[in-house]
């Protein structure tokens, strides 16, 4: 990605250039001679100021750097902060100065062409420039490369007006690791919007922005370890995928689209990608219900979002399952100050409630109650009981309520279906203007049918959020 520079530094009116057209050399004070470079490098110390982080570095920011105790210089559209290189510089300090704070490409390229600047400060690499938006003539053409960025795929038809801006990525890479950057252009991507799976010499990275889907889909040109790293930069909506070279080798190019690669279409139009999973263990909960734990393959990102689910294939007595990615609307801006969460489940329906009420219980300042509903035909189908009731002990914002269809003599608890009498007592908020979320998720008919009650009770949809069980 980094080519050999063919162009040049200092002017020839410089004092590093003999009148022959030489280059002369400036004195270097003791302990500053190339190896003692080196070993400094090799060192581990700090040299960026950083503290290892790579960040995207806009003009205005590169400006304030100027100074020779802070001076950041880019080159060929990497940032390095070259102050810790001064005192090393064979040119001396003021041929650095003269690109401090700018883009010192043709500078450098004038004496330079020969030196491999990518390994010799390689760790003062602040990051990578921030990248313009490209122009459209029109909207047949497709975007201009900027900064090495991979051409982009076709225009096809343009996105309905409520699409968001459609992110675009970048690559750089130093002598063992390749990093991928997603810009999305939205505040509000965390690291469970990000589904990532290398799978042989091809990497997938699919990301959720809003109700949409982003895919990223590259054959990368050279092999790369199976595990890698990914890190989310929420404030800016950046995303960095790391991975690892097998071989310290210089990439020309990140590699070749594959299919749908650099496209944003609606999430519902993606279709269900899975993987394959090693099933570690399975146990018992009922006498109905088994508990899976399977574990991702180290290729594989994925963590399932609040309120959503994934499928399942197996091939039974098997040792491996296939999990797809995550589906499902519901939002976790609606627990966003929340006082009052109500939660209808019957049966394998009060799957989803678990990961929301710990979300709530433990992330919500604001809230004031959950309670749980939870319908089952008799005492043996209630999933998790003992530990809702010993939750409910232990943090008295929970309450539970167990609602048996066909109940045993000696049962003291509710009993019956969803109706009017048993929800509106259950519904009651502690404050007639509190802000309510009921959530409701079961089999059809009973979901069905506990909409059309609350409706009935006068909530309205923004506080309704249903789940297919």
């Amino acid at each position: 990605m980094l080519n050999v520079p063919s162009q040049c530094f200092p002017a020839p009116s410089s004092q590093q250039r003999s009148a022959s057209g030489g280059r002369s050399k400036v004195p270097l004070k003791q302990g500053r001679s190339l190896m003692d470079w080196i070993r400094l490098t090799k060192s581990g110390k700090d040299l960026t100021g950083l503290k290892g982080r790579l960040i995207e570095v806009t003009e205005e920011e590169l400006k304030k750097h100027n100074k020779r105790d802070d001076c950041w210089i880019c080159i060929r559209g990497f940032v390095y902060n070259v102050s810790p290189y001064m005192e090393y510089h064979p040119g001396g300090e003021d041929e650095l100065m003269r690109a401090a704070g700018s883009d010192g490409t043709d500078l450098f390229d004038q004496v330079h062409r020969w030196v491999n600047y990518e390994s010799m400060l390689k760790e003062c690499l602040v990051g990578r420039m921030a990248i313009k938006p490209a122009i459209l003539k029109d909207s047949h053409e497709g975007k201009k490369v900027l900064n090495g960025m991979l051409p982009k795929s076709p225009v096809t038809d343009p996105l309905p007006k409520e699409a968001p801006s459609s992110p675009s990525y970048d690559w750089f890479q130093t002598d063992s690791l390749v990093t991928i950057v997603i810009y999305t252009k939205q505040k509000d991507i965390s690291l469970d919007s990000v589904i990532i799976d290398h799978q042989g010499d091809s990497i997938r990275a699919e990301v959720i922005v809003k109700d949409y889907s982003y895919l990223l889909h590259i054959g990368l040109c050279h092999d790369v370890q199976e595990d890698f790293s990914v890190r989310v930069i929420e404030n800016v909506g950046k995303i960095e995928i790391i991975l690892k070279k097998r071989e310290n080798t210089s990439w020309k190019c990140l590699g070749r689209p594959l299919e749908n690669d650099n496209s944003l279409i609606p999430k519902k139009d993606r279709g269900l990608c899975y993987r394959k999973c090693q099933l570690v263990s399975k146990e018992d909960v009922t006498h109905d219900t088994k508990l899976l734990c399977v574990m991702l393959p180290p290729s594989t990102h994925l963590q399932v979002p609040v309120g959503q689910h994934v499928y399942l294939k197996l091939t039974i007595t098997g040792d491996f399952v296939s999990v797809s990615n995550p589906e499902g609307n519901f939002k976790i801006s609606k627990l966003q100050e929340l006082e009052d969460l109500f939660l209808l489940a019957a049966g394998t329906g009060f799957t989803p409630m678990v990961k929301i009420m710990n979300y709530a219980l433990t992330y919500l300042p604001s809230l004031r109650t959950v309670k749980l509903m939870f319908f089952n035909k008799t005492e043996d189908d209630i999933i998790w009981r003992s530990q809702l009731e010993k939750l409910a002990c232990k943090d008295k914002r929970f309450n539970v309520e167990f609602v048996l269809s066909t109940p045993t003599s000696d049962w003291n608890g509710k009993q019956g279906h969803i109706s009017p009498a048993l929800i509106s007592e259950f519904l009651k908020a502690n404050l007639d203007k509190s802000k309510v979320l009921i959530c409701i998720c079961g089999p059809t008919p009973f979901t069905e049918e506990g909409i059309k009650l609350l409706h009935d009770l006068n909530f309205s949809k923004d506080e309704i959020h249903s789940f297919t069980a």
